[in-house]
């Protein structure tokens, strides 16, 4: 077994950050509670509870418990979610409830247990759907968002290491009965793909994946402009891929219909928040304002700069000036 621990500089920089764990008690979130308490990095622990198990209250005082053991903050919240497309429903509400954390309590990281199995799992479940190299080499160690970062500290490391090393030093923790389910696609993956090859060519996986992380940040567009919520890039082949990082900001995951429909169209409203525009240089991205009333001097410098038609309304009540883009100056 490899050594359970990623580059210095990942546990060191936590050292320095106020940190928050996304945490379920399992095997993954359970590891990374220990081995964060044992390199005395300062951390906090966020968790909710979908009230879908017999265990689910067991679990939810199980993160009570060891977070006032090891003198940590918990946060929990319990939930009930329909049962239809039940994953991006608790994926949502998951989320939802960490930024809201994150922005209230002003933590620099949202610290996830995600793993090498996650990452292979995302890479099939990606491969059948259609997907270009960026989509399938998936979620990356470190992860930049608005206000703070996403980092992964154990994403070169497998579900069997994290086991060892749970048993090795007699942790605590729980078993998620809902992984073992089969009507969960990304079980099956896991079932039929992901472990059988991690068992017989970790290794080689392994180089795949950091050789991959490499080419990705060659194939993604990162450089924009942001003027308060409204953000401006140069258009280019991969500008999809950037407005899709973007939407997070605003906690909007975009679906394919809704990609296809950006893709397509020179100016859309997308979940009743945000207006996403192009014209032949940049693409706009800003919060929508709904029957915003616009002078007549600001619609025509807008006519003359192109600015898209459902980002006017923001620019305008943020006095943010259309010819800034007439001549491509940013």
């Amino acid at each position: 077994m490899h050594q359970l621990q990623n580059s210095s500089d990942i546990w060191e920089s936590l050292k320095q950050t106020k940190n928050l764990l996304a945490f379920s008690g399992g095997v993954d979130s359970s590891a990374l509670f220990y081995m964060l308490a044992q390199k005395n990095i300062p951390f906090d622990i966020a968790a909710v509870n979908y009230n879908t198990r017999d265990a689910s209250k067991a679990e939810e005082e199980f993160a009570r418990r060891l977070a006032h053991e090891h003198g940590k903050k918990a946060f929990i919240k319990s939930v009930k979610l329909k049962s239809a497309n039940f994953e991006a429903n608790a994926r949502a509400a998951r989320y939802e409830f960490f930024y809201e954390i994150i922005k209230n309590e002003g933590y620099d990281t949202l610290l996830s247990a995600h793993h090498l199995g996650d990452k292979l799992e995302w890479f099939f479940m990606r491969l059948v759907r259609g997907a270009g190299a960026a989509e399938l080499c998936g979620f990356s160690q470190v992860e930049q968002r608005e206000d703070f970062t996403v980092i992964r500290p154990l994403i070169w490391h497998t579900k069997e290491e994290l086991l060892e090393f749970l048993t090795k030093n007699g942790y605590e923790y729980f078993i998620d009965e809902s992984n073992f389910d089969e009507k969960f696609e990304r079980n099956r993956f896991r079932k039929y793909f992901g472990e059988p090859l991690l068992k017989e060519y970790k290794e080689g996986i392994l180089r795949t994946f950091k050789a991959l992380e490499e080419d990705k940040k060659r194939l993604l567009p990162h450089e924009y402009q942001k003027i308060n919520s409204l953000y401006v890039f140069e258009r280019s082949e991969n500008e999809l891929r950037l407005i899709v990082k973007i939407a997070k900001f605003f906690k909007i995951v975009l679906s394919k219909p809704q990609q296809d429909e950006i893709a397509v169209q020179n100016s859309c409203v997308v979940s009743g928040k945000i207006a996403v525009g192009k014209n032949d240089k940049f693409v706009f991205i800003a919060p929508y304002l709904q029957n915003a009333a616009m002078s007549k001097e600001f619609k025509e410098l807008c006519r003359k700069a192109k600015i898209p038609l459902h980002a006017r309304a923001y620019m305008y009540s943020e006095n943010i000036n259309p010819q800034i883009f007439i001549k491509g100056e940013k």
